[in-house]
């Protein structure tokens, strides 16, 4: 029987402490057998990969990856959280949101929403897009107005609908102190949307009233979605949220308010994606920087950033929707883990219109299952300490403050949206973001990896069109080129009964040609053209009749280098005897004769993809 020490037991305690020189030699001899001679440093940095705004993650952190003090949850910097106990009491704001145009029909899908977990209401209002005003007691009939908060997105309708919204809390008796919510305020945000000349007159009227007369009520909202749905950065998207609030702090403060009170007017509402640890990140680094405005402003213990996080709609996907709902999960554990005050799950047919029944209840039972099974929330501040975790944050943060002092150097937010200084550098990051799309090198499964041309598509009624005003930043979104390809695929196979095809010229066992097969097959099915691989092997005698049978216009060669070696340029020139207008093959760049083109890990998908459908006259 062994006897436990009375200090306790230590499970490491019969193993050596292991130098960091140590393992960067066990990585050097890894390394050697794939044909990378480095040391020290450099093999290290031979795992490092460099994501964006020039952030590097490494294979390892330690103790030696130093970070400033983040603090305490609930105090300056705030880095570990707004409030002291978190979200460990009652957990995350659920928060969803509504975009339809009919009054009863919007009632009774908030209704359902709140019998069902959802605590407070996200309500798009007026425009081509939102209840009208004038519809908004009907849409609200049945909702106690002291426990549910309501936020608006009204858009040019503000004034209209913070005053109607305020006239049914006097009309329901909720007593000013317990109305929540924020009327939605953005003007620079709607600029940055629609184009035009932001103007903070109402914003400030509306805050000062709030001020006054409703404490629990915020006017305010620092949007940076629209930046993050043009393609811009994190540390972009925490730039420009920056430059906003701080563009609102000084409209708020020049009218007479508190550095305080002003503050206290401004809800901050970030994008959370699949990458849940730079979800976790941001909204730590987005807590800090704000922090300090608030200690330059003199208001140190007023720089608490309440923030409400919204999944991503740039990652949300058309094709294969169901993955959304593996995304929307990734993106709200993210921005729970992360702190954020309010999550908004986006459901997984967002891309395709309005929502139906089932997808707005697996959206808000996301944050239910991962709050009352996982028991996220009942941690405060899960990923402090982590030395990744605190690197990424301070690294975020320095990235995303450069950016909001280049922005101010430019006059400040309005003007740097109106010169196109934040159009351009969200453009040029969303231009090297789309190369790394377009190779795959960020795959997105059921689009670009993985696709499956024989789903059944999900429709969805339409949502209503936006607002005719433009000139504003544009909406991307990851699928938009391989949804291209894949919508002239589906318009060919309506007009003549099938698809685009490609025969896969398998050469040798399937030991030899099946990797490579499978490769071409994905890649080409990427852009909705439908591989052939029958039979399942072929030769210089066989590959003709094989082709002629398939029909196909292109083939792609698929098998080991051995064999291409003896094999390759017999069977294309078979295949081209045959009638192949095109010849590829998969594999990395070689001379080949009769080959046209090589389809490998790493080459521009859509590049290749778009040209065979030209050549197909696939319009």
């Amino acid at each position: 029987m062994t006897v436990l020490p009375a200090d306790g037991l230590s499970l490491a305690a019969e193993f050596p402490d292991p130098a960091h020189e140590q393992w960067q030699s066990l990585v050097e001899g890894v390394l050697r057998k794939s044909g990378k001679d480095v040391a020290g440093s450099a093999a290290e940095e031979a795992l490092s990969t460099t994501v964006e705004d020039g952030l590097i993650t490494r294979p390892l952190y330690t103790s030696r990856d130093d970070a400033p003090d983040a603090g305490f949850p609930g105090f300056a910097p705030f880095t570990r959280g707004s409030k002291a106990e978190g979200n460990a009491a009652n957990g995350w704001d659920v928060q969803q949101r509504h975009s339809l145009k009919d009054p009863g029909r919007l009632n009774e899908a908030v209704l359902a929403d709140l019998e069902n977990g959802v605590t407070s209401l996200w309500l798009t209002v007026g425009g081509a897009k939102g209840v009208p005003v004038s519809g908004l007691a009907r849409a609200l009939d049945g909702v106690y107005l002291d426990l549910a908060p309501v936020v608006l997105d009204a858009g040019s309708e503000l004034d209209d609908a913070a005053a109607e919204l305020l006239r049914l809390y006097e009309a329901r008796d909720v007593a000013p102190e317990s109305a929540r919510g924020n009327l939605g305020a953005d003007p620079l945000g709607r600029a940055a949307r629609s184009g035009g000349t932001p103007d903070l007159t109402a914003a400030v009227h509306w805050a000062e009233r709030c001020a006054k007369e409703y404490p629990g009520l915020r006017a305010l909202t620092v949007d940076a979605l629209p930046y993050h749905e043009a393609g811009g950065s994190a540390a972009q998207e925490l730039g420009s949220s920056l430059a906003t609030a701080v563009a609102y702090l000084r409209a708020l403060t020049g009218a007479g308010l508190s550095v305080e009170a002003a503050c206290a007017q401004l809800e901050f509402r970030y994008a959370a994606t699949a990458d849940q640890f730079l979800t976790i990140a941001k909204l730590r680094a987005a807590r800090r920087l704000w922090a300090r405005v608030a200690e330059v402003c003199g208001a140190a213990d007023a720089g608490a950033q309440r923030q409400h996080a919204v999944t991503s709609p740039v990652m949300m996907t058309r094709r294969d929707p169901w993955v959304n709902m593996l995304r929307t999960t990734l993106a709200c554990l993210g921005a729970g883990v992360g702190g954020a005050d309010s999550v908004t799950v986006l459901p997984f047919d967002h891309a395709l219109g309005l929502p139906d029944a089932f997808a707005r209840r697996i959206a808000r039972n996301t944050s239910t299952i991962l709050m009352e099974e996982s028991h996220l929330a009942r941690v405060i501040d899960p990923a402090g300490g982590s030395w990744y975790v605190e690197r990424l944050t301070t690294e975020l943060a320095e990235a995303a403050w450069a950016f909001f002092q280049e922005i101010e150097r430019a006059g400040g937010q309005a003007a740097a949206l109106g010169s196109g200084l934040i159009g351009e550098r969200l453009a040029a990051t969303w231009a090297a973001r789309s190369k790394d799309l377009a190779r795959r090198k960020e795959p997105v499964t059921g689009v670009s990896e993985f696709p499956h041309l024989a789903e059944r598509l999900v429709e969805r009624e339409a949502a209503p069109a936006a607002d005719g005003a433009s000139g504003g930043l544009p909406t991307v979104r990851r699928d938009e080129a391989f949804e291209a390809l894949r919508a002239r695929s589906d318009a060919h196979l309506a007009e003549t009964g099938r698809r685009p095809r490609v025969f896969l010229a398998a050469l040798g066992p399937a030991s030899a040609h099946t990797a490579r097969a499978t490769f071409a097959s994905n890649l080409f099915q990427a852009g909705g053209i439908e591989p052939v691989h029958d039979p399942a092997s072929v030769d210089a005698s066989t590959a003709a009749e094989a082709f002629a049978t398939s029909g196909a216009t292109v083939a792609c060669l698929c098998s080991g280098d051995a064999l291409y070696a003896e094999q390759a340029e017999a069977v294309a020139s078979a295949l081209r005897t045959a009638g192949a207008q095109r010849v590829f093959l998969a594999g990395r760049p070689a001379e080949y004769a009769g080959v046209d083109e090589y389809v490998f890990a790493g080459c521009d998908v859509v590049a290749v993809l778009s040209s065979v459908l030209d050549r197909m006259g696939v319009a």
